[in-house]
């Protein structure tokens, strides 16, 4: 055997092989995250029209006067909608209510910090840390006034707060400082205000620590250190989430990049953000390491979230937020610093869990009405192909399995999420599936038309058959991944599995589907042409044969005279009876010569179809004189199966004597006639 012989066989068998190893890794990766996770990854997590879930509304608050515009809302949605993403919350629905209210739903159980980073606002801000709130306190003999078991503040405590708070006794907190600050590291920002709020917070209680959460960027504020349980008065903001081009998250590293166990959020500065943050660090850096002036903090909604001493300023650019995260923290920290701070200020109005009842119902009618269209195209590959049609099916079965199992394991490794939308594509995928296949067999039969072998016809078949698949499916892919980008909610998600699905098509057309029908051919069900292996040649050439643009070469012999054609071959036992059918079966093609004039193109098909029809009457009226006549000699039988043989001959030659060129088919169907008279 050749080496190309040997590639030829071996290239089937790789390509299955390849296929195979890719599902087995799959189902592999499948079998490992239900092992390691101790739940079960064989079925993909459902989104909130599915599943259920949690829903949040939100409502602004805005001060009076203040006019909410749809931009804003607008920017607020997309703000959060990224966070959400980033976080690894696919399918989640956020739109707006009534023009001002926003409804976030997250399918199944969100956790803490995803639901976070659809309550807060996300402001960032840098400050200078001015002094410790308890040495203030203690310096100026007041005591604060809150309850130690972090209970809101009643009236009589802030009456008293207020009273020991207004050191001038003018019966108002002032605001504004009594001399004019030198730099937002003044005490001269320790207003009456400052003392209220010194007096009244308390780092235990969480509404207390919330208070200052929106304080003004320009004014001082008292703010809590949650990891510490301290307070600390921090100066104006002189930077702000503005200043930040990016921030992510890894692994806590000292200044050698060593890790030293933890996370840390890594900041990087925009140009100007750069050069202001250089400027605060140069003059932090000048007081006295270790004392409060040497501080300063990082401000997330109104909690330290980082508070670091200078010993020289940190240009660059670059800077890190540490303390005690873990990473889910930190990668949520980094997520809502990335996409900045909300237009407005939202509050939860309301957060509740809701049902899937009215998805399940849905969910139930799309499958009954994917499980009738799939039952028909079944149907209508067996009726039209045969044997073929169980290679289409099982291709079939082989795209819609392997697209369920990688849907299973990204659902598992990135939190992708079966809407009912994603569902709808996945049965969408099946039509787009059997196109594929019946493409290919079209070409196929084609070529079994014009007169190629059945392994020829394989090869040639997919040759011209492979380039149309693959733009037909690379128009799909186009359409799902435009789609995607440019829609929001359910209908990426249909996009997404419909682009997935096309992918997989191509991959099982190329790895199973050819090297399959490779292997079949070998067979004697499909290498001889069994009637119901559907390639068949003498049941494909009592059809049309396809001439492109709709267009159709007729054979010229009606489907009633090739049936009887058929039925003499049954009958006949010898060669002679064979040669008759096959004189019949080789029927000339009828192509329009644009040279000739119209009188002679139609006197050739007259002649071309008279010649054929004379043939297939003699051929019958043979097989059935050998049949019937048992007194016959074979000598007679040899006279007739001669006749019919120089009348095929003469169609034949009546072709290519009409001055139109032969084709390739009939020069080879011409070819084993004489080979075979000879051999008679």
């Amino acid at each position: 055997m050749s080496s190309t012989e040997e590639a030829t066989e071996r290239s089937p068998r790789t390509r299955l092989v390849v296929f195979f190893l890719l599902v087995l890794t799959l189902v592999a990766s499948l079998v490992a995250g239900t092992v390691t996770t101790k739940e079960s990854r064989w079925s993909p997590d459902l989104a909130l029209d599915l599943e259920g879930g949690t829903q949040i509304i939100l409502s602004p608050v805005v001060e009076p006067g203040y006019e909410i515009t749809s931009e804003d809302i607008a920017q607020a949605i997309e703000i959060i909608r990224q966070r959400v993403d980033a976080s690894g919350v696919a399918e989640a629905e956020i739109t707006s209510q009534g023009g001002s209210n926003i409804v976030v739903g997250l399918p199944g159980n969100p956790s803490e910090e995803t639901l976070d980073l659809v309550r807060t606002s996300a402001v960032l801000r840098l400050r200078p840390v001015i002094d410790y709130t308890g040495q203030v306190m203690a310096n100026q003999g007041l005591t604060p006034v809150y309850s130690t078991d972090g209970s809101p503040l009643t009236d009589d405590q802030i009456a008293r707060a207020k009273a020991i708070a207004d050191l001038n006794a003018d019966g108002e907190i002032s605001t504004e400082p009594t001399r004019e600050p030198e730099s937002p590291s003044s005490d001269a920002w320790i207003t009456e205000d400052i003392l209220y709020q010194g007096l009244t917070i308390n780092c235990q209680a969480v509404d207390s620590r919330l208070q200052n959460t929106y304080s003004e960027a320009d004014m001082p504020v008292v703010a809590c250190d949650p990891e510490t349980g301290s307070s600390y008065i921090l100066g104006p903001t002189e930077l702000d989430g503005q200043d930040l081009s990016d921030a992510n998250s890894g692994p806590r590293v000292n200044e050698q990049g060593v890790a030293v166990g933890g996370f840390q959020v890594n900041l990087e500065f925009t140009s100007e953000g750069g050069d202001k943050f250089g400027d605060v660090t140069t003059r932090l850096a000048g007081y006295q390491y270790g004392t409060a002036k040497n501080l300063f903090a990082i401000v997330l909604d109104g909690s330290i979230i980082s508070v670091a001493s200078l010993q020289e300023p940190i240009l660059g650019g670059s800077a890190s937020i540490s303390g005690t995260f873990n990473a889910d923290q930190a990668e949520s920290l980094a997520n809502q610093l990335s996409f900045g701070s909300l237009p407005l200020t939202f509050e939860v109005l309301s957060e509740e869990q809701i049902s899937a009842t009215l998805g399940s119902e849905q969910l139930v009618n799309s499958l009954i009405a994917g499980a009738i269209g799939a039952v028909l195209i079944v149907l209508y590959l067996l009726w039209q192909y045969h044997g073929l049609g169980v290679l289409a099916v099982t291709s079939i079965i082989m795209v819609t399995g392997t697209s369920y199992l990688l849907i299973s394991l990204l659902s598992w490794t990135m939190g992708y999420r079966l809407s009912l939308a994603g569902v709808v594509g996945l049965i969408i995928s099946i039509g787009i599936s059997a196109d594929s296949f019946i493409v290919y067999f079209e070409r196929m039969r084609d070529e079994i038309r014009e007169g190629r072998t059945l392994k020829g016809a394989v090869e040639y078949g997919w040759s011209r058959a492979r380039q149309t698949i693959l733009v037909s499916d690379a128009v799909n892919v186009i359409a799902a991944v435009v789609l995607y980008f440019l829609a929001v909610g359910g209908v990426r998600g249909f996009a997404f599995t419909l682009g997935l699905t096309t992918v997989i098509d191509v991959i099982v057309v190329m790895l199973f589907t050819y090297p399959m029908m490779q292997l079949l051919v070998r067979t004697n069900f499909f290498g001889n042409g069994h009637r119901w292996s559907g390639m068949s040649a003498a049941s494909l050439e009592a059809d049309p044969v396809y001439a492109g643009r709709g267009r159709v070469r007729d054979s010229g012999v009606s489907k009633k005279e090739a049936r009887a054609a058929r039925k003499a071959k049954v009958a006949s036992k010898g060669s002679t009876e064979d040669e008759t059918v096959v004189s019949v079966l080789d029927r000339p093609e009828k192509s329009v010569n644009k040279r000739a004039g119209k009188s002679s193109t139609k006197a050739s098909r007259k002649t071309a179809t008279e010649a054929s029809r004379q043939s297939a009457a003699q051929g019958t009226a043979s097989a059935s004189d050998v049949t019937t006549d048992s007194a016959g000699s074979p000598d007679e039988a040899a006279a007739v199966s001669n006749g019919a043989s120089d009348a095929g001959s003469a169609t034949a030659a009546g072709d290519s004597g009409s001055g139109k060129p032969m084709t390739l088919a009939q020069r080879r169907a011409a070819e084993r006639r004489a080979a075979k008279r000879e051999d008679n």
